[in-house]
């Protein structure tokens, strides 16, 4: 659970920001630039989620706590809707306080509704892994548990290929000093999040939680894809 109660769990709070800093190790290195390597290998005819005549699509990314994951894609230009949820798991209709026990096998995700004449899906991949620690297993700097997996869950073969595709660029970056851990896997059932998770860093976001975690990350997004943030 993520709830602030009291000096001690602001202290871990703190610790657990420094840990999910490792994003990546290196500063000077800025993006993963997946679309340039996509372009370079040809590929791009037959992976851009462009190609296309949907004027909506869907990308389903976990990656620790999912009001992290929103603030983040609600910002993006051809973004039109974050949908905060749980996928993964055998328990239907799972509710937040069973997920954060870890027993449901569900993980925290957002479900993002995306136009990819505006933004492609390999972009939204290199803001995935700019914004969160992909090589540590089970974790999210202080959220530990399944729950808060790494993790991809494509939605057709082309966005499969492209996850693929950006792990390997993110093993090769040297960013990181560990392997990445981001699992893919195939996209079944998406549970939407109670209601009083939406919007949750634009309404709360004067909490310490938000402030030490969810902020760093929103302001290392702004500052490194200005080109993608809506007007």
């Amino acid at each position: 659970m993520k709830s602030i109660t009291n000096l001690w769990t602001i202290i871990m709070l703190a610790l657990g920001f420094a840990a999910c800093s490792n994003t990546p190790t290196n500063e000077t290195e800025k993006k993963l630039n997946l679309t340039d390597m996509i372009n370079e290998s040809q590929k791009s005819a037959a992976l851009d989620s462009t190609t296309t005549n949907d004027t909506t699509q869907l990308a389903t990314f976990g990656a620790g706590c999912f009001w992290c994951v929103e603030a983040v894609y609600s910002g993006i230009n051809g973004v039109t809707s974050v949908q905060s949820g749980y996928t993964g798991g055998a328990v239907k209709n799972p509710s937040y306080k069973e997920v954060c026990n870890g027993t449901t096998g569900h993980a925290e995700v957002c479900q993002i509704t995306f136009d990819p004449r505006v933004v492609s899906f390999a972009q939204l991949l290199e803001v995935l892994f700019e914004v969160h620690d992909p090589t540590t297993l089970n974790r999210q700097g202080g959220d530990v548990g399944t729950q808060y997996r790494s993790a991809i869950y494509y939605h057709t073969d082309a966005q499969k290929e492209l996850a693929e595709l950006a792990i390997k660029a993110a093993n090769e970056s040297g960013n990181w000093s560990n392997p990445v851990v981001t699992e893919v896997t195939a996209f079944d059932k998406f549970y939407a999040a109670e209601d009083y998770h939406n919007d949750y860093f634009a309404l709360h976001g004067e909490q310490p939680y938000c402030q030490m975690v969810v902020r760093p990350k929103v302001e290392k997004f702004k500052k490194h894809f200005g080109e993608l943030l809506k007007k």
